[in-house]
């Protein structure tokens, strides 16, 4: 587990970046770091991504997903769970797997529709 004063590792730094670049063009994003040291892009307040260090400090990608979503990314994996909101919806993968960044950026945008206030969700179309 992390904490808010610790430094993120290279590989979650890039995760990071990644995500930055995905949310550039949506409204009302906002970054900012949790209590635990968790990187967090909202909408309104309003959680959609959270990257981490990961266990082994390599970093980690979660995402709010709908349960039919979460469902069939954890099936293919190498999405699970993740531990303590997975039964929101919430996927991770972590930054040691291959990460598909087109997926990932069709994942977010999902995930900010499910976040954001309807009127915001329809601008993203």
């Amino acid at each position: 587990m992390g904490h808010a004063s610790y430094e993120p590792s290279g590989r979650e730094r890039e995760i990071i970046d990644r995500v930055q670049e995905f949310c550039r063009s949506i409204a009302e994003v906002t970054r900012e770091r949790d209590g635990f040291g968790h990187t967090v892009f909202k909408v309104r307040k309003k959680s959609f991504v959270m990257i981490g260090s990961g266990d082994d400090g390599g970093g980690s990608l979660s995402i709010k997903a709908d349960l039919t979503t979460q469902d069939l990314l954890v099936k293919r994996g190498p999405w699970i769970r993740t531990p303590y909101i997975g039964q929101h919806g919430w996927v991770t993968v972590w930054g040691r797997d291959e990460i598909d960044w087109e997926e990932v950026e069709q994942l977010v945008r999902d995930a900010y529709r499910l976040a954001a206030p309807k009127r915001l969700a329809a601008q993203l179309e």
